[in-house]
């Protein structure tokens, strides 16, 4: 295995968004993302790769398993092992039953074209999946998988609460390290807590790696009056790279996964980690009222106040699932918007813990207390059981899954 590695750039190729040839949709408004264009993301690595950039952090069902093919085709079979970085996943929540675990991991291998990682996750841990997977002795293969040489790390990505990730580190110290969604919107979300988030795994003490930084894309485009702020202090830096110094700033950041699916986000980003520098003061300050901007341009005008959680009979938590919706809606703003929704997954793992919005039975009893008067039972059948909810992949799982095999 490679010598000690070297975080000192601090920027990871994020697998899950590479350039893909245009060929049509799997369902209105979601594209097939299936075909990577490898010939444009080849440009990518190898500028990348030129210019210090090599850790590269893919999936399973990423591009429908064409991620980990790529990263074969791209990066293995064009580049000495021993000179970048590779993090894959376990797709537990597209698993059934513990004899899945080897195959499954043998065959990412082989389609990464390598004999070891350097990191492994367990993808997108959560408290309907975790019970299982540890009963069924997953903690105890990635350790048997560590010892043999496999990778040099394991951790997991989840989008979950705190309290959940202090369980999981307080019941498994064995794992190494933690990804997590954090991003300056995010910070404090009360329906993400990337903060809290952050706080639990620094307490832990583990490394974090940092995913959705720039939230799909929302935050290098917000609204004109937050970007007249952010070019008044510096107009020479782009607005992507307040949202990458956001994370960078933060201590106990390992590394940060991006998706640069063109060229310019990767020079662009390359500006940013070249010569990091962490935010001051005044770009804290600025950044604070860029967030009351974003927030301001909302599609519902909720504030999780709870009120309507503490009135509903099934608790129902509306005022999360509006934030979420919110996020999804500014990202669809983007000019960058590229279909991969992060807040309708989040949404989809919020659901497994919590009643979902598709259950409401329409009582009233929520919008007799909402002190904004929202019509809530309307907007959670339309806006987040109908819209959030169809740019989940596990509503579309069915018609992509087949490209899997």
């Amino acid at each position: 295995m490679k010598k000690e590695i070297d975080f000192g750039k601090r920027l990871a190729f994020g697998c899950l968004r590479l350039p893909i040839i245009e060929n049509g949709e799997v369902a209105p408004g979601f594209r097939d993302d299936s075909l990577v264009d490898e010939e444009a993301w080849q440009k990518i690595v190898d500028k990348g790769m030129a210019n210090g950039y090599n850790y590269f952090d893919t999936s399973w069902f990423y591009h429908c398993g064409n991620s980990e093919r790529a990263i074969g085709h791209c990066v293995a079979d064009k580049y000495p092992r021993d000179s970048f970085i590779l993090s894959d996943k376990m797709p537990v929540k597209f698993m059934q039953t513990a004899d899945e675990m080897e195959p499954i991991f043998n065959e990412q291998l082989e389609k990464c074209h390598v004999d070891y990682f350097d990191f492994y996750l367990i993808h997108a841990i959560s408290s309907e999946t975790y019970e299982k997977w540890t009963n069924a002795g997953l903690f105890e293969f990635l350790v048997k998988k560590r010892e043999e040489g496999k990778y040099r790390e394991f951790g997991m990505s989840l989008h979950e609460t705190p309290e959940f990730l202090d369980r999981v580190l307080t019941e498994h110290p064995e794992v190494d390290f933690v990804m997590l969604q954090i991003n300056y919107l995010d910070w404090n979300s009360p329906a993400i807590r990337s903060k809290e988030l952050y706080e639990t795994a620094v307490r832990h003490g583990k490394p974090i790696v940092v995913m959705e930084p720039c939230k799909g894309g929302t935050l290098a485009n917000p609204p004109e009056e937050a970007v007249k702020l952010m070019k008044d202090y510096n107009p020479d830096a782009s607005i992507a790279s307040w949202a990458y110094r956001f994370v960078g700033s933060l201590p106990g950041v390992r590394v940060v996964s991006v998706g640069m699916p063109r060229m310019e986000f990767l020079e662009d980003n390359m500006k940013t980690f070249d010569d990091f520098k962490p935010l001051n003061d005044e770009e804290y300050a600025i950044i604070d009222k860029v967030v009351e901007i974003i927030n301001a341009k909302t599609a519902i005008p909720c504030t999780n106040c709870k009120y309507c959680e503490e009135a509903c009979p099934l608790d129902i938590p509306s005022g999360d699932y509006f934030m979420l919706y919110n996020d999804y809606y500014r990202m669809t703003q983007s000019s960058d918007y590229n279909d991969v929704c992060t807040p309708a997954i989040t949404y989809g793992f919020m659901k497994e813990r919590r009643t979902g919005a598709d259950k409401c039975v329409a009582c009233g009893k929520c919008e007799k207390v909402c002190p904004q008067h929202i019509p809530i039972i309307e907007n959670l059948r339309e806006k987040v059981a109908g819209e959030l909810y169809s740019h989940n992949p596990d509503s579309m799982l069915d018609n992509k899954v087949e490209n899997l095999e």
